[in-house]
């Protein structure tokens, strides 16, 4: 086998210059675990395929010779040499932001389901440019290990939430698993369910709002529905949870469980003032004061459950993710208001509420 090089001698990927060294030793409770699987039980990096990629790219040395596969076996006593690439900006200057807390609730080798904080911006935009989800993914993963469709300033990226959306996402780790998670999109066979809080008294217990969606005339930071030949189909159901009564000043609200067939910008906010039911908190299409908004400082919306078949291994993925706590507060200033849930409500809300 080869010797191990220098740094110099050995690139790292494109990124030769910045890097650090991990020596490790391999103990008894290791002993005869392929290389990869080894690397990946040190916790030197986030997942097994980004140390496969370390081997690959001829990082790694067992006892000063250079390792050549991902799976050969390492034996008690072996010393393993890890020279481990610092993430680098793309050549746009997508810097890596390692202070944005990322919270994993799947990841393997292919892609990854993530919460989403309210407050943060999925990529680089006017006013955002080293804040984003993209940067908290180039600092995780590297920027050579997500996938690149959607252009080099969305690295990962599958389909966006808003800024003050929390809740459920998918980014992929390349190019091909990337573009097979947007065809499930297209095919709609991604489940994407969302909850929120909206102004007034929705009577029927379901519906389905179907609409074009386009940028509106009047307001470019905003969308509309519109009947423009340049209009894109949004397609939204709705199913109501739960029905507060109205108070002095407002007219009630309903909780409700959206399901997006399309995922056009900004459409569960635009459909729900279309329907005249504005999104309660929400800057853009709300209506009402602090007063009749009971607080809330962003919209009351949360992707609340994602479920898809993995487009690599078949697995059914299903993720569920309770609302977060600005967002239960404000269910529980109207709880004494409450005109009871639907069937459908006393199926979700326990899931929702975190109890």
């Amino acid at each position: 086998m080869t010797n191990c090089l220098s740094k110099t001698e050995i690139p790292y990927g494109k990124a030769p210059a910045t890097f650090r060294r991990k020596e490790l030793l391999v103990g008894p409770s290791t002993a005869g675990s392929r290389l990869d699987l080894f690397l990946a039980a040190q916790k030197i990096l986030p997942s097994r395929s980004s140390c496969a990629h370390l081997i690959e790219d001829a990082a790694v040395c067992i006892n000063g010779t250079l390792a050549t596969s991902k799976s050969e076996k390492v034996v008690l006593g072996d010393r393993v040499s890890v020279e481990i690439p610092l993430p680098r900006s793309d050549p746009n200057g997508l810097a890596p932001n390692f202070s944005i807390p990322l919270d994993i609730r799947f990841e393997d080798e292919w892609l990854v389901v993530l919460s989403k904080q309210a407050g943060l911006v999925c990529h680089p935009s006017p006013g955002h440019v080293n804040d984003t989800l993209a940067n908290a993914l180039v600092a995780r993963f590297g920027y050579d290990h997500l996938g690149h469709l959607q252009g080099d300033d969305r690295p990962g990226i599958v389909h966006r939430l808003d800024r003050d959306t929390s809740g459920l996402m998918v980014a992929a780790k390349d190019d091909t698993t990337q573009r097979a998670l947007q065809d499930l999109i297209r095919l709609r066979t991604l489940d994407r369910r969302y909850l929120t809080l909206v102004w007034g008294y929705v009577a029927p217990d379901e519906g389905t709002i179907t609409t074009g969606i386009a940028r509106s005339r009047h307001d470019r930071l905003k969308m509309a529905v519109s009947e423009d030949p340049g209009a894109r189909e949004a397609i939204t159901t709705f199913r109501v949870l739960e029905r507060f009564e109205a108070g002095r000043r407002d007219e009630g609200y309903s909780l409700l469980e959206c399901h997006l067939y399309t995922g056009r910008t900004h459409q569960i906010r635009v459909h729900m003032r279309y329907a005249g039911h504005p999104v309660i908190g929400d800057p853009l299409y709300g209506r009402g004061n602090d007063r009749t908004n009971l607080g809330l400082k962003r919209q009351f919306l949360h992707s609340w459950h994602i479920a898809f078949d993995h487009p690599v291994t078949g697995e059914a993925i299903v993720e569920a993710d309770p609302l977060p706590v600005d967002l239960i507060d404000i269910l529980k200033k109207l709880g004494a208001r409450s005109m009871g849930r639907t069937a459908a409500g006393d199926v979700i809300c326990p899931h929702v509420l975190g109890v």
